[in-house]
């Protein structure tokens, strides 16, 4: 075929496919080709390797496979490990869904020189000990080893670096996808601390490019910030904790990175030295397992009326005192209020002169991804009772901020939460499948994650 036919050879896309021009000129010259009773409005194009992809059908799209498990955890943290405990002992098929590389990376993308508040006494899991002196506070890389162990140690399945996007529902089963992948289940546990998305105020872009500016869950050490004077917004619990690591920096006081300053309304602190030796024995055990953990839960009076304060303001500090502050050089100033000519602007009228600014402000909860109409309470946390979501069959929340209890985010609060939302899940799991077995089986039937 010669180079000028091929050029004279044209196709017209149509919905029952394509026709040779050419050929009717051969029997009507002048004339344009019809068009078939079903062709489209496709445009001309020339034929060869053109003409090969072109009129080639579309490949479609491959069907995601759906992974199908009884149960689906989301969230490979102390609260998901928790929950996973007790299906694994009971004998479910579940798969526990983490965004991290490794089990724990949590605890290890926190600040350098974190330390846990609780003793190790306080810091292990169902099942398993924390490996190390019952008075002495864990590390939190040692925190982030330890749940790597606990993982292995009761061979939990769970499967790293899937990051669930988005979580439906279709008909009876909650669907989750996660990139190419889709699971579904007929129950999830959110296991997710509100913890996820760091709250900065609508001005902190109105300052200067040259402040460097932190959210408190990405600040590491102090190599990271730029020389000049730092200002910590948030004096709760982790703003306090950074001044101090800041301050005590090598070559920090006095130097070109003075002075460090602490903003906003003081959260109060408790009245004593956790590390002190007779209050670890003692006091420390009275708070957490009695006050924190009995006392201030959705069950007493004092409890209630507590919660909301303790959710919008923060807990008290419980390793800083105010005379910690004081010593190591950090200064108290007011509130943020907002921003002058590029700087930072306190309640009092005061601007200050820093070239850090880190905001220990608070989270978002992070649960943009839940596609279902959950309701929310004034705080933005998903509405639940014990972590069980009334509007949602099959749905349920552990790890939430005073969830039942002022411990609920505290590890040694975490079994309880865990095994009540646990027992929940099994009770739903064995009524379902009592609805499925014929009346005359027999009680050996009976769901096998109720065996012991």
């Amino acid at each position: 075929m010669s180079e000028k036919k091929v050029e004279h050879q044209r196709i017209q896309w149509g919905k029952s496919g394509y026709f040779h021009h050419h050929h009717y000129q051969h029997e009507h010259p002048g004339e344009e080709a019809p068009r078939p009773k079903n062709a489209g409005t496709g445009p001309l194009v020339e034929e060869g390797s053109a003409f090969l992809s072109l009129t080639a059908p579309a490949p479609e799209a491959t069907p995601r496979r759906k992974e199908h498990f009884d149960v689906i955890i989301v969230g490979a943290g102390q609260s998901g490990l928790s929950v996973g405990y007790h299906f694994a002992q009971r004998g479910l098929r579940f798969a526990i869904l983490d965004a991290n590389a490794r089990v724990g990376d949590t605890w290890r993308n926190r600040w350098d020189s974190l330390r846990l508040f609780t003793a190790a006494r306080f810091d292990g899991l169902v099942g398993m000990p924390f490996p190390a002196g019952r008075y002495s506070f864990p590390t939190k890389d040692e925190m982030a080893d330890y749940l790597e162990s606990y993982a292995k140690r009761f061979d939990l399945p769970i499967l790293s670096g899937v990051r669930v996007e988005r979580l439906s529902r279709e008909g009876d089963l909650y669907v989750l996808e996660a990139g190419e992948r889709v699971f579904t289940a007929a129950q999830v546990v959110v296991a997710m601390a509100t913890y996820q998305k760091g709250r900065m105020p609508e001005f902190a872009r109105e300052l200067d490019s040259g402040i460097l500016q932190l959210h408190s869950a990405d600040y590491k050490n102090p190599a990271q910030l730029r020389p000049g004077g730092v200002l910590l917004v948030g004096a709760g619990n982790s703003g306090a904790e950074i001044a101090l690591d800041i301050a005590h920096a090598d070559g920090w006081r006095g130097a070109a990175f003075a002075p460090v300053y602490l903003s906003g309304r003081g959260t109060g602190h408790v009245p004593f030295r956790i590390n002190d030796p007779l209050t670890r024995r003692f006091l420390v055990p009275l708070v957490l397992r009695g006050i924190f953990h009995r006392l201030l839960t959705l069950d007493t009076a004092l409890g209630r009326r507590a919660r909301p304060k303790i959710i919008s303001q923060g807990s008290p500090l419980i390793r800083v005192r105010p005379e910690d502050l004081t010593q190591a050089g950090i200064e108290r100033v007011p509130r943020v209020a907002g921003v002058r000519d590029g700087r930072p602007l306190l309640d009092d009228g005061r601007v200050l002169q820093v070239a850090n600014v880190i905001w220990a402000t608070g989270f978002h909860p992070g649960f943009e991804w839940i596609e279902l109409p959950i309701a929310k309470d004034a705080h933005g946390d998903p509405v639940q009772w014990r972590g069980v979501v009334p509007s949602e069959p099959g749905l349920y929340f552990v790890g939430l901020h005073f969830l039942y209890a002022f411990s609920s985010t505290m590890i040694h609060g975490i079994a309880r939460d865990a095994k009540h939302v646990a027992d929940a899940v099994i009770k739903r799991l064995d009524a379902a499948r009592a609805k499925r077995t014929p009346r005359n089986v027999g009680a050996r039937n009976s769901h096998p994650a109720l065996a012991t």
